[in-house]
């Protein structure tokens, strides 16, 4: 397919470009950047982009799958056809599945299958222990051969630091981060943030310092062997701080956070609402603040998803017995611009830098540009339209959002992967 995409506003951090030109993209790549490109008598789609923004697709680190084993809650392609939607054209899936991404043929399963139904790139990430446990190493090294492009033990913490610095050492040789759930679980035995709002629901409380405790320490050991880790879904202002001052000392550290975290505070908890039941759970209005602030001065990284489908048995329930996790793939972009762009805290350039270019980089994958002769992921939006979230209308098989009702903006009207359109204003082509 040969799409000529024209007057759109071009915004393309990883190339420092940001204004009104046109792309010209053919057999899957960006072929030209530039106005009028000389295109007479070639036959193609024309996408007319006058007053949309054009950015390479976004790319979320963060994002759970639930297949294999879990189908009924989310599958590779209900996944990837709400990445779509969302204007996400890759998605690392987290390796919390039954049976655990720990092996070469579960992440071998993952790619293949997500090359035969998937809308969106797939980028499998293996386990750091053997089935979660953290006693043994999982094998890194045949996982990474196989396509694994990171490890973690996600929704589980590694309390063994020598489990730990022994899988950052690992990690090394094949240049992958170790992305850390950071918790203690000692510390993080508890249904929502410990406060006042818990009190007053007589809900058990889960300290900060469950989290900061947990990021110091995966810090300090990767400072000590010189390697590097990545925070996954900080929610704090003490957790924001350690980052700050580790990067400060040279520290190899990235981070990323939620849009549920600089959106929401603990009090859409209020009512026992399920959907507002996370881990890391929801803070204060300072800690939003804090994340604000680590966002706009780059302490923060990243702005990930951490999508995580349930089936609503899992969610209609009391809240203590409700399981964690919202969806959160098809309004990231829209919560970004309300909450970030629309309100001063990041530029649409730095949302877009965080929300695709850098977590292309921190995984080595060849995504997050705009460049001539990269592949054409591409997602076009208007940053002024207004749209509603519908729960009933998530694409994904999880409708456990607490943004129902919500009025956001930009949702994607093209989006394109690997120089096909898959999103064509605002729905699917195939």
């Amino acid at each position: 397919m040969k799409i000529l995409i024209k007057n759109g506003r071009v915004i393309d951090p990883a190339n420092g470009i940001d204004k009104i030109t046109d792309i010209y993209v053919e057999n899957g790549v960006i072929s030209e950047v530039g106005a009028d490109p000389d295109l007479e008598g070639v036959e193609m789609e024309v996408i007319d982009a006058s007053g949309m923004c054009v950015a390479p697709g976004l790319v979320d680190m963060h994002v759970h799958l639930r297949e294999p084993g879990q189908e009924y809650k989310e599958d590779i392609e209900s996944g990837t056809l709400a990445a779509a939607f969302g204007g996400v054209t890759s998605v690392a899936c987290m390796p919390n599945t039954d049976p655990v991404v720990d092996n070469e043929a579960i992440v071998s399963f993952i790619k293949t299958k997500a090359e035969e139904v998937g809308y969106v790139n797939v980028f499998p990430i293996g386990a750091v222990s053997k089935g979660l446990e953290g006693k043994y190493l999982a094998e890194i090294g045949e996982m990474v051969f196989a396509g694994a492009v990171a490890v973690s033990d996600d929704g589980m913490p590694v309390v063994n630091s020598g489990l730990m610095r022994r899988a950052i050492e690992y990690s090394e040789m094949f240049d992958i981060p170790v992305i850390s759930h950071c918790e203690d679980p000692a510390l993080g035995e508890g249904d929502m943030n410990e406060g006042a709002v818990a009190t007053s629901m007589g809900l058990r409380g889960i300290s900060r310092a469950a989290e900061e405790v947990m990021a110091a320490r995966d810090i300090l050991v990767a400072e000590a062997v010189g390697g590097r880790v990545h925070i996954a879904h900080i929610s704090t202002r003490g957790t924001v701080d350690i980052i700050r001052k580790a990067k400060e000392r040279g520290v190899r550290v990235t981070c990323e956070t939620c849009p549920h975290y600089f959106s929401l505070t603990e009090e859409a908890c209020l009512g026992f609402n399920t959907n507002a039941k996370m881990n890391p759970p929801l803070r204060t209005a300072d800690d939003v603040e804090a994340i604000k602030e680590g966002l706009k001065d780059g302490t923060i990284d990243c702005i990930v998803t951490d999508h995580a489908p349930h089936h609503p048995d899992e969610k209609n329930c009391e809240f203590a017995a409700a399981k964690n996790g919202i969806v959160g793939l098809e309004t990231s972009l829209g919560l970004g611009i309300k909450n970030l762009v629309k309100t001063g805290v990041l530029t649409m350039s730095e949302l877009i830098e965080k929300m695709s270019v850098n977590p292309s980089q921190i995984l080595g994958i060849s995504k997050g540009s705009l460049g001539e002769g990269k592949c054409a992921d591409i997602v076009i939006f208007d940053p002024d339209k207004e749209w509603t979230v519908d729960i009933t209308k998530l694409h994904s098989k999880g409708k456990n959002s607490p943004y129902d009702g919500f009025e956001l903006y930009g949702k994607p009207e093209y989006v394109i992967v690997g120089g096909e359109i898959v999103i064509n204003r605002g729905e699917l082509m195939k």
